[in-house]
Order: structure tokens, then sequence, then C-alpha cells
């Protein structure tokens, strides 16, 4: 399924709407051979990613690219790139286990502690009647395990592999171990949807999130996040730079 690739400020990332990227990761299941990934994009990962060449190699190589910040989304828009919308991973995860349930895929959770990702397995399986929890494993395994992870990954013949690391751990992870993977077509960066689903983070009340401001939700009941969100104004900084240029760059072209 074809899917329009843009760059915002020189990082990719992909046009699509939460109904298109279930549809294309439902084909890689269906008709995929060789396993693709799903990153998020958002106005942080794409500082980050200007600088390091590693995180930005790894989102070129990905198979989906979700706008999962409203400040990418309307970036794209004032650029006149593509009228993109928002695609939250913390709620791609829990459709792509819909998807999962209803087409009868396995699904592996790998990520967080231990506690959390047996809550998340039974939440899951609660939510969506039918899902086979193909297995599970926290997220502190030494890298001297990880070939024992794999092996456990390919036994247990899950479709889809959902990693919640955190960024850019989990990209890291993926770029260096998808290629031992045999059946998972589709293998999802979820950061901290995990913690989300078990019910040690709540997310940003419904009025937040439909007015775009869940991340100065998280920023207020989070204050330590405070660091991280410095790349907010610098992001707001580059794109109405680059708008300001683009109207010049037309401006001259009349």
């Amino acid at each position: 399924m074809p899917v329009t690739r843009v760059d915002v400020l020189g990082v990719p990332v992909d046009c699509v709407t939460m109904e298109t990227a279930v549809a294309v990761a439902d084909d890689w299941v269906r008709n995929g051979s060789t396993p693709r990934t799903i990153f998020a994009v958002n106005p942080e990962k794409v500082i980050r990613a200007q600088r390091d060449e590693t995180l930005m190699a790894g989102l070129r190589g990905s198979g989906l690219l979700i706008p999962d910040g409203i400040g990418v989304v309307l970036a794209a828009r004032l650029l006149g790139l593509c009228g993109m919308q928002r695609v939250p991973g913390a709620e791609l995860m829990p459709a792509l286990c819909e998807l999962a349930a209803r087409r009868g895929y396995r699904i592996f959770l790998y990520g967080a502690s231990e506690e959390v990702s047996t809550r998340v397995a039974a939440e899951l399986e609660r939510r969506y009647i039918g899902l086979k929890v193909a297995g599970r494993q926290h997220g502190f395994v030494p890298d001297a395990d990880m070939p024992e992870l794999v092996r456990r990954i390919n036994a247990c013949e899950a479709q889809l592999l959902f990693v919640g690391l955190g960024s850019p751990r989990q990209e890291l992870w993926m770029d260096r171990h998808l290629p031992l993977l045999r059946s998972v077509r589709v293998c999802q960066g979820v950061g901290g949807t995990f913690d989300v689903l078990a019910g040690h983070v709540q997310r940003a009340p419904a009025l937040f999130r439909r007015i775009h401001l869940e991340w100065l939700y998280r920023l207020l009941s989070q204050p330590k996040r405070l660091i991280r969100q410095t790349a907010l104004p610098k992001f707001a900084y580059q794109v109405v730079r680059a708008w300001i240029l683009s109207r010049r760059g037309a401006s001259h072209a009349r």
C-alpha cells in the first residue's frame, strides 16, 4: 500500500491517518515477507535526529513513520508538505491489537518492568477477546541474553512485536535485531505505552487530547520532562524560519 513520505525539517514522516496505518500493518502481515518497523515522529525526535546520524538512519529505513506529535502535523501543513493527521502511537498499538484479535494474529510484548509487562498482557487480553499474546519479556535484558530473546520471539511465531524501550533505545534495538526475526512482520516502537496500558501512567484527559495539548499535560504532571521539552521551542523556531524562507522564495519566483 503506497504512502506519501515527506521531510519535516530534514526528518522523514509519512502522510497517514490511523485507518491508513492499520491497513498498512495488516497488509504487511498478510503479504509481507520481512519484518517492517513503525516509528513515531514528534518534535523532540525531529530535533534529536538532526544531530544523531544513527537515529536518522533508523528513521529513514523504517517501514512507516507515524506523525505522533501535533507539532509535526502542524509543521507539515504550514510548510505545504501534506495535510496529514495525528496518529498517536499510544492509540495505534491498541488499534493493532484489535486488528490482531480480529485476524488471529499473534503478538509479543517486549519492554517495561516485569510487573507492567504482566499487567499489559492481561489488560490487552481482557480488552480484545481472542487476542493471542504469544509471549512477553520485560525490558531489562542484558546483551548476552539477546540471542535467547530472539529465539523465543521466533519460537512463538508472533506476527506483531511491540517494543517499549523508550527512544532511541527501541529504534536501535530494532535496527540491530529485526533481521534475525522470522515470523514478525510488524514491529512498532511504543515508548511508554505499556505503562499507560498498565495504569501506571495516566494519559491526558480527553479535553487536553482534543485540543492537542497532551504534551502540556504531561509536562505539568511530570515536571522532570522539562529538559526533554526544550526541544519544542527549537522545533517551533525552525518551522517558522523554514516557513519565512519558503515565502521569500515564492515571492522572488513571481
